[in-house]
């Protein structure tokens, strides 16, 4: 994964924000195609990327996608690496409902246990 690409499309992402005011527009949804691509690249330099180096920014925008991300990689391990930054940025948890983005993600996955359950 590269962290400069992903972190310009995060900018690109902010800044889309501010001059759409708010509004979904068609350039988010080409921000969130492209970290989408950039996330999905290499799961495993993604996974290092998110242990060590994620900011509780980035953390937020991830979860716009993680759900997207999720059904396209078919990780479990990505989903729990995601999952255990929740101790890590648990403010951000509550602000921006990151547990139910979690729960949409784990849905995503297919072949869950037998169950039901991811």
């Amino acid at each position: 994964m590269n962290i400069e690409d992903f972190r310009d499309a995060i900018k690109r992402r902010e800044y889309v924000e501010k001059i759409s005011l708010g509004e979904w527009a068609d350039g988010i949804e080409e921000c969130c195609k492209k970290e989408i691509e950039i996330l999905m690249t290499d799961i495993e330099s993604t996974i290092a990327f998110l242990k060590n180096d994620c900011t509780s920014d980035e953390f937020v925008w991830i979860s716009e996608i993680i759900d997207d991300l999720a059904a396209k990689t078919q990780s479990k391990e990505l989903i729990e690496c995601y999952k255990s930054l929740m101790d890590k940025f648990p403010e951000e948890c509550k602000t921006y409902s990151i547990k139910e983005s979690i729960e949409y993600a784990e849905a995503e996955l297919i072949g869950g246990s037998e169950d039901g359950q991811n």
